[in-house]
C-alpha cells in the first residue's frame, strides 16, 4: 500500500529537518517518491515564517507504525506541540493511504483538511498526476479550486 505524508518545518534549518525526517522514515520504510521543496505560507496563523513543504509516497500497510514513525521523527527533531498550527521544527502529517478511511481520535484518514491545502495537494499532484483523494476527488481538480499563489518552488 501507497501512503501520502506531508512534511513541513519553519523553523531553524527548515530544509535540514525535512532532510532528516525522510532519512528516520526511509530507516523503517521504504520512500517510493518526494517531491520538489515549495515555500508556502503559513495556514491558520499567519505571524510566523514560511514553511518549506514537501511531499512523500511511502510503502506502508501500518497505519499506527507511520504514525508513530512521524511523531518519532518530529520529536528528534525537536517539534514542540504548542499553538494549534503555530510554528514548528517538524510537522509529519499522514495525508491517505490507499484510500483507508479512519475517523479514529488518533488518526483520521484521509487527512480531514488535506483537500484546503495546497500546500499538500500541489506536491501530491507533481508525484502523481491522477491521485485522488478519497471523498473529494482527483487532486488535480482540487487544485483547480484552490489559490495556488502562496505555494512556490523553493530555490535554496
Amino acid at each position: 500500500m501507497t501512503a501520502v505524508l506531508s512534511l513541513g518545518s519553519n523553523l531553524g534549518d527548515r530544509a535540514a529537518h525535512l532532510a532528516a525526517a525522510l532519512d528516520m522514515l526511509a530507516a523503517e520504510f521504504r520512500i517510493v517518491a518526494v517531491s520538489a521543496i515549495y515555500e508556502t505560507a503559513p495556514v491558520g496563523v499567519t505571524d510566523q515564517p514560511a514553511f518549506l513543504n514537501i511531499v512523500a509516497l511511502v510503502d506502508s500497510n501500518d497505519a499506527d507504525a507511520l504514525l508513530d514513525a512521524a511523531h518519532r521523527a518530529e520529536e528528534a527533531r525537536g517539534r514542540l506541540r504548542g499553538r494549534r498550527w503555530g510554528p514548528r521544527t517538524l510537522d509529519v502529517d499522514v495525508v491517505n493511504i490507499d484510500g483507508v478511511r479512519s475517523d479514529e481520535p488518533r488518526l483520521t484518514l484521509p487527512h480531514p483538511r488535506a483537500h484546503e491545502r495546497a500546500f499538500v495537494l500541489l506536491p501530491w499532484a507533481e508525484l502523481d498526476p491522477d491521485a485522488e483523494l478519497p471523498g473529494h476527488g482527483r487532486v488535480a481538480a482540487l487544485l483547480c479550486g484552490l489559490d495556488q499563489s502562496d505555494v512556490q518552488r523553493w530555490r535554496a
